[in-house]
């Protein structure tokens, strides 16, 4: 589903370049649990943003379902972001003035999905992640792993293929952690493609695959290897 051809991305800081990805490709097929490693700059976060369409390669392709993304237009890119993937960040990003509810909403009013269907699908994505009873309280009064979890039912709303968790658990305890990386190994035993970027290399042995970014290039490693 998911085809990485030699794609490269290079910034430009000042009078510099910096290479970020270095002619990488690699294919992550429909319905995997991929977990991406390496150290810091390795190039990892660049990589997703990349294939999450939030960034658009130096030089390369990268297809989704056959469809070239890197070539897509703005509006064609949005829609692309909003209905075929989700997205899970460490700092949660979540409105802290809104309610559960009303952030697991926000994809759907860009969809343009009406009121009523929107509070219902909003309702049982919470309900999938086991919110149900918390659909009303804000943020602030919520645990980290609470917050998470609307950040996951947030990701779910819009029904996409490809969930991207960028250090899902970068922020929480390891007992929170843990129900975390349960979640996404449940929603991938439902068929949901899994992507995760970690640090965390006991999480990314929970995974069914590992690549590895070092110096903006990949490689396929074993579970014993990390």
């Amino acid at each position: 589903m998911i085809e990485v051809k030699n794609v490269s991305k290079v910034y430009k800081m000042g009078k510099e370049r910096v290479t970020a990805l270095n002619n990488v490709s690699l294919k992550i097929d429909d319905g995997e649990f991929v977990a991406i490693v390496g150290p810091s700059g390795s190039g990892k976060s660049t990589l997703m943003h990349l294939v999450g369409g939030l960034d658009t390669p130096s030089t390369g392709s990268i297809y989704i379902d056959n469809k070239d993304i890197s070539k897509l237009k703005d509006k064609e890119m949005s829609k692309y972001r909003n209905e075929t993937i989700g997205f899970v960040f460490q700092a949660f990003n979540l409105e802290n003035t809104q309610t559960a509810l009303e952030n697991v909403m926000m994809p759907l009013i860009f969809a343009g999905v009406s009121g009523k269907e929107r509070k219902e699908k909003a309702r049982r994505s919470l309900e999938m992640v086991g919110l149900g009873d918390k659909i009303n309280h804000k943020p602030t009064e919520m645990s980290g792993g609470q917050r998470q979890r609307v950040s996951i039912a947030r990701a779910l709303v819009n029904e996409p293929q490809i969930i991207f968790a960028d250090e899902p658990t970068g922020n929480l305890d390891s007992k929170n952690g843990e129900l975390i990386m349960k979640l996404l190994n449940d929603l991938n035993s439902r068929g949901y493609t899994i992507i995760m970027v970690t640090h965390n290399m006991e999480e990314a042995k929970k995974s069914k695959r590992v690549i590895k970014i070092k110096d903006g290039q990949v490689q396929e490693v074993s579970k014993d290897e990390i």
